[in-house]
């Protein structure tokens, strides 16, 4: 006799049955800090022949909380140029509290600084368009970003540090 779907265990049921299943949840989202600056308004709200050149930087911090939750930070900065005008700056920390349970010790870094920050972008992109539509701007829809390409840079460039770092004498 077959199975039934609702006999069928799949995903986190089949885990569990074969012992402890690796979770990612998320238990809470947050703005941490939110900025939106426009410096020259009502003059830096008129129409321009250019687009201004838009600067955006990402940043993302992990924090143990206990043993399984951990505090990760998404920050983004946005900045407006117009020549040497600022006409808007735009900063949030966004951030969420994980559980994060069942995965192999090699993995935890990956999770908190590429799925982490994968699952809050969304929201922290969505926050950022509107404050900048809310400041008289057309919404900033920040392009997707790449946070497996971002975690590989930086341990690059810690691992070239710890290269370069003298050594001490004992």
């Amino acid at each position: 006799m077959a199975n039934t779907p609702e006999e069928t265990p799949t995903g986190a049921a089949a885990g569990a049955a074969n012992g402890a299943a690796p979770t990612l949840n998320v238990l809470a989202q947050y703005v941490k800090d939110l900025s939106f600056e426009s410096p020259g308004a009502p003059a830096s709200l008129r129409g321009r022949e250019k687009a201004p050149a838009i600067s955006i930087n990402v940043n993302v911090n992990a924090n143990p909380i206990s043993e399984t939750e951990y505090d990760v930070t998404l920050t983004l900065n946005a900045k407006a140029m117009a020549d040497k005008d600022v006409l808007f700056n735009a900063e949030l920390v966004y951030g969420g509290v994980f559980r994060v349970a069942g995965f192999p010790k090699e993995h935890m870094l990956p999770i908190l600084f590429i799925e982490c920050p994968r699952l809050l972008f969304p929201f922290a992109r969505q926050i950022i368009a509107e404050n900048t539509r809310a400041g008289g701007f057309p919404p900033l829809m920040i392009d997707p970003i790449d946070f497996a390409q971002m975690f590989q840079q930086r341990m690059a460039e810690e691992q070239a540090k710890a290269k370069t770092a003298p050594v001490q004498p004992s």
